[in-house]
């Protein structure tokens, strides 16, 4: 795929879906902590726990580290079943960003790989969590890859499925990185694929009936039913503003 046809599938997927707005903190700290909140781990979850927490006993590490454990899986129901797992990972966060940052995470976060090892020492970060971190939270140029989604950009032809998730990942990576220069950029990017794959791609029987790209897509031409023409009710041309949160 070019430069210019990605462009345009983008176009396309954000006059179907609308534009998509990042919900979630934008500080490194707090985005590992919502990324704790919720299990089983969606965004829905992670937003409940993660603002049940904001009000009932605070965010900052010297608050979660004041709170018992047994407080905060109480609280921490609110995103979902099994709490006290994720009110043990909120002690660790907590005490690895003072001693190990002098409570101060973002100052580690400048796109080298040792920044990428430090954000990966936090409980569930893995390379997708840590890409997206240096992202969305420090504009480093780096295409992160939604890590629920990567067989979106798979069938659009971006990368190529290997044995492993982490090679999977890394070779979808690195189309993105061929089509993709800066940071506004890859973020839209990565909004509207994991938008997609949430609505209409999904990893089983994904929904190309109703997709706006797939006869852009080679996954959607070979296995797909091209898109029927539906009645709009008056919302053609509209741009959509989707919160996700």
């Amino acid at each position: 795929m070019t430069r210019q046809e990605f462009t345009a599938l983008l176009r396309k997927l954000e006059k179907h879906h609308g534009l998509i707005v990042f919900a979630e903190p934008t500080d490194p700290y707090e985005l590992i902590v919502y990324a704790n909140c919720g299990y089983p781990p969606s965004q829905d979850n992670c937003r409940k726990g993660f603002e049940a927490l904001k009000r009932s006993v605070g965010l900052s590490p010297a608050a979660l580290l004041a709170a018992s454990e047994r407080l905060l899986a109480k609280v921490l129901r609110a995103g979902g079943i099994v709490p006290e797992p994720r009110a043990s990972r909120l002690k660790l966060i907590a005490r690895l960003v003072i001693e190990d940052f002098g409570g101060d995470l973002r100052s580690a976060l400048d796109g080298s790989k040792e920044a990428r090892k430090a954000l990966k020492r936090f409980p569930t970060i893995g390379d997708p969590g840590a890409d997206k971190i240096l992202l969305f939270c420090a504009g480093v140029p780096i295409a992160a890859v939604p890590s629920n989604c990567p067989h979106v950009p798979l069938r659009l032809g971006l990368g190529a499925e290997r044995s492993s998730y982490a090679a999977s990942y890394r070779s979808v990576q690195e189309a993105l990185m061929r089509l993709l220069d800066e940071p506004d950029e890859m973020r839209r990017a990565y909004l509207l694929l994991r938008h997609h794959g949430r609505e209409l791609c999904h990893r089983t029987a994904p929904l190309c009936g109703r997709c706006p790209v797939v006869q852009m897509c080679p996954y959607g031409r070979e296995y797909g039913t091209p898109a029927q023409d539906k009645p709009d009710h008056g919302n053609r041309g509209k741009k959509r503003r989707v919160t996700i949160a």
